[in-house]
């Protein structure tokens, strides 16, 4: 273990907190709130935001879609450069935080935002920015990643700096009561893989992270059986409370990190439109079939201090078999059936993509090759 570690967002958690903002953007700034289809219209989540900023010069970008794209945001980097905004304030899901981060970024750029995910242009300064939470899944609001999609080439790349993490993140359940349900339980899917990602690796010694991953899991486990009671704030707390800590950074410091199965599922999204959730659903349970070898330690810890099960020679196997059964339980699919008929086409073109954006050497080995990630498609394609 060998690592340095902050994370400087201020978190304003519980009922009522979008009252906060009021303190947190200074008022000599200009505000450009930024959100996606309108929901924060219907559960009062704007209301309470446009009242929080009535004493601050503010405008607004509407539209930002789920898995954001370039050809969206270009417009509210155009507005951000145009009105001379100071200040940012997300509100919204890990789409509309992500795709803030890039309007942050690409506003004090003069050149193709688009570069910044191409790692043509280091990121040196960005617009500084807020968020407000309402659908807890991707960890965003507390992290300085973000992934963005470029609608013409169905290209879906991160991109990763320091000057996009959030000044604050507003956390209030109330915010998820009219959630729909399918995004509810892509939160919990999203949130458990997250954390696998930094947890299903190799063994490192590391007790905290490891037992802190183990306890956000196990937390997930709880709120997927408890899912027909979730109307309620204990529930959407901690729900949205594990989100957050499944990738604000912490349990990722000092370990091996995976990320295999969001880089062959972010293929998935930019060519199926799957929901980013429901593509790790799918990539997953085969991934770790594959890797079954280099991960059977971890997945035999997992098995026994997640699931509790009963030590045996096929432990691992058994472990993978529950995680299929939780993501079942919860019904989001683990084979991809929304490619068509076609099977070999479709693995072609995940392939293709995959090697057009240099993911050909994946995992925390860097073991997974083109070759490897088609066996894994070939398992994962219904």
């Amino acid at each position: 273990m060998k690592f340095s570690y902050v994370n400087p967002t201020q978190i304003h958690f519980g009922q009522g907190q979008i009252a906060a903002i009021t303190a947190s953007i200074p008022k000599s700034q200009k505000v450009l709130m930024i959100y996606g289809g309108g929901s924060i219209k219907k559960n009062g989540v704007y209301d309470q935001a446009a009242a929080a900023l009535a004493d601050h010069s503010w405008i607004e970008f509407s539209g930002v879609e789920p898995n954001p794209t370039v050809e969206t945001l270009d417009k509210a980097v155009a507005i951000a450069k145009a009105e001379n905004i100071g200040y940012i304030l997300a509100v919204g899901g890990g789409s509309v935080i992500d795709g803030s981060k890039y309007v942050a970024a690409a506003a004090k750029y003069d050149g193709n935002g688009w570069d910044i995910l191409l790692g043509k242009h280091t990121v040196t300064e960005a617009i500084p920015l807020g968020a407000i939470l309402t659908l807890p899944a991707t960890g965003s609001e507390s992290n300085s990643g973000a992934v963005i999609t470029q609608k013409a080439t169905q290209t879906k790349l991160p991109f990763m700096t320091p000057m996009v993490q959030p000044k604050f993140a507003v956390l209030d359940p109330d915010s998820m009561k009219t959630l729909p349900e399918r995004q509810l339980i892509n939160g919990l899917v999203d949130a458990w893989v997250h954390t696998c990602e930094q947890y299903l690796t190799t063994p490192a010694g590391a007790m905290v992270q490891d037992g802190y991953a183990e306890t956000l899991l196990r937390n997930l486990l709880t709120l997927g059986a408890q899912y027909n009671n979730r109307d309620n704030n204990e529930w959407r707390s901690n729900l949205m409370w594990t989100a957050n800590q499944a990738l604000n950074g912490l349990i990722g410091t000092g370990v091996p990190q995976d990320w295999a199965t969001h880089m062959i599922g972010h293929e998935l999204t930019a060519l199926y439109h799957v929901d980013h959730a429901r593509s790790l659903s799918i990539i997953q349970p085969s991934l770790l079939r594959n890797q079954i070898e280099v991960k059977r330690a971890k997945l035999e810890q997992l098995g026994k201090n997640v699931f509790a099960l009963e030590a045996s020679d096929d432990l691992a196997e058994r472990t993978i078999t529950e995680i299929e059964s939780f993501y079942h339980s919860l019904n989001s699919p683990t084979q991809l059936t929304e490619h068509g008929d076609d099977k070999q086409s479709a693995i072609n073109d995940v392939i293709k993509q995959l090697e057009a954006h240099g993911m050909v050497a994946l995992g925390e080995n860097q073991a997974i090759t083109l070759e490897v990630s088609r066996q894994i498609l070939e398992d994962a394609v219904k």
